[in-house]
């Protein structure tokens, strides 16, 4: 895992969604999670089940954020969990072996080194700066990046306002991938989202 991951915003239109996606996924984004949190049921596997043909489509793993039945019930690639999610152990029994599993660990190394154990795929760290879209009780630190390679043998991404300039020196550190929604969603059309999705990928010479 190394790039672009792209997180979609809770937008409720979807042509609107898929425009962007495709155009960010084109220009590089390695990884996508569906995230919506004020979707019902229906909107949300209509728009899980759509980004995933688009992810089939560019070759880039698809997961769902928290909702494991649903990443199961249409084969995507895998999970995010977050604190007050499914617990890793859960999502991992659930999914399987050989699907993605992936861990919020916000600033605490010791939840990065439990969600390894448990069987996740790659833990997540942040917020780093304010975001537009999260609300984060605290600040995480950018020493965490060199104690998790030292102590967590996963992929280490990192999440929380990030835009190609502060995200520079986090990949320096160690940050295998980068997560971003407003800085490529928040672009004014699908053209500037891919103008801003290939600043992430140039971070880690693919562009």
């Amino acid at each position: 895992m190394q790039g672009l991951y792209l997180v979609t915003p809770d937008w409720d239109d979807t042509a609107a969604l898929l425009a962007y996606t495709d155009a960010a996924l084109d220009a590089g984004a390695r990884l996508l999670q569906y995230r919506h949190k004020t979707a019902g049921d229906a909107q949300r596997r209509e728009q899980a089940e759509a980004l995933l043909a688009l992810c089939r489509r560019h070759g880039v793993p698809f997961i769902v954020n928290d909702h494991v039945q649903l990443a199961c019930d249409i084969g995507a690639d895998g999970v995010h969990v977050g604190g007050t999610d499914a617990s890793v152990a859960e999502a991992r029994a659930q999914v399987g072996p050989g699907r993605i599993v992936g861990a919020s660990c916000y600033g605490q190394l010791e939840l990065a080194i439990d969600a390894a154990r448990a069987g996740a795929s790659y833990v997540a760290f942040g917020g780093f700066y304010p975001s537009r879209v999260k609300r984060y009780e605290v600040t995480t630190q950018p020493a965490i990046l060199a104690e998790a390679r030292a102590q967590v043998a996963l992929p280490r991404i990192v999440i929380g306002g990030m835009t190609p300039a502060n995200a520079a020196p986090l990949v320096a550190q160690g940050a295998d991938m980068v997560a971003a929604i407003s800085s490529v969603y928040g672009a004014a059309d699908p053209a500037g989202a891919a103008a801003a999705a290939r600043e992430f990928v140039r971070l880690f010479g693919h562009g």
